[in-house]
């Protein structure tokens, strides 16, 4: 067997005992960050899965990230969500940090949302926006399609001019209006980690365009639009990034703005979900 068949039998794999445990079919996946977890509070009749019983899961290791899964409804959707991501600065190949959402989409996933909490490079950010991310900027220098393309999981070229979708975007938008949210619309820069940026590196990368930083979400929002689906991404500006506010950072700070918005974060998901 080689390695290509390898991946595709692991997928395959992870997805039926997933379908075991649950058997309607998930339209919508989420991928939930940093303290963001509290969507979970939304899924309804839902079906809670150790990411270390699925098959060739990884595990996550972060605190604020539960290692989750969860399956049931949101407003009516089939969904399963994440609780907990796999980042490559706990050690994981760009292969692994991917694979679930490969999973999926084995599991008839067409649909994903993104979370993370990221850093404000804008400076007319503040500390518990939320923001829409609308494009991104690939700093890990990692791309989890290199390799032999298999070409039942996607074509070797895929477009990224919309990895975000602006169907998605619009909707999102649409609901922040009826809630009264003040919800941002920028660009988010992924980056490695584990350290947080030095001062000059946030100059970089505010000449460069970007208007959030966090150490997620690109890669899985590449594997997505390689397998063809729609994403939706939001960053939750946790603090303001390195040199802004003069100030050390640090991932109590994180955890404690994500807190403070939950309320709000919740309600604006939930009013987004039924009409993706």
């Amino acid at each position: 067997m080689t390695d290509q068949h390898s991946i595709v039998q692991n997928i395959k794999e992870a997805a039926a005992y997933i379908h075991a445990q649950y058997e309607a079919k998930p339209e919508i996946g989420l991928i939930l960050g940093s303290g963001l977890g509290v969507i979970a509070e939304l899924v309804e009749n839902a079906v809670t899965i150790s990411y270390g019983d699925i098959p060739h899961f990884p595990v996550s290791t972060v605190e604020g990230h539960a290692g989750e899964l969860l399956l049931g409804t949101v407003g009516g959707r089939h969904v399963v969500l994440m609780k907990g991501r796999f980042h490559m600065y706990e050690g994981y190949g760009v292969d692994t940090v991917s694979f679930p959402v490969r999973v999926m989409k084995e599991l008839g996933v067409g649909k994903l949302l993104v979370t993370n909490a990221a850093g404000g490079i804008n400076t007319s950010y503040e500390a518990g926006d939320l923001m829409l991310i609308k494009d991104h900027i690939n700093f890990t220098f990692r791309n989890p399609l290199i390799g032999p393309n298999l070409s039942e999981l996607g074509v070797r070229f895929p477009d990224m001019s919309e990895a975000y979708s602006k169907r998605m975007r619009e909707v999102a938008k649409a609901v922040a209006a009826e809630q009264g949210v003040k919800l941002q619309e920028g660009i988010y820069i992924g980056l490695l980690g584990p350290t947080y940026e030095t001062p000059a590196e946030i100059r970089m990368m505010r000449t460069l365009g970007a208007d959030a930083v966090g150490m997620s979400t690109v890669s899985e929002v590449i594997v997505a639009r390689h397998a063809g689906m729609e994403v939706l991404g939001f960053s939750c500006i946790s603090n303001m990034a390195s040199g802004i506010l003069d100030q050390p950072l640090s991932h109590e700070e994180v955890m404690e703005t994500t807190e403070r918005v939950k309320q709000t974060f919740l309600q604006l998901i939930l009013g987004i979900l039924p009409r993706l």
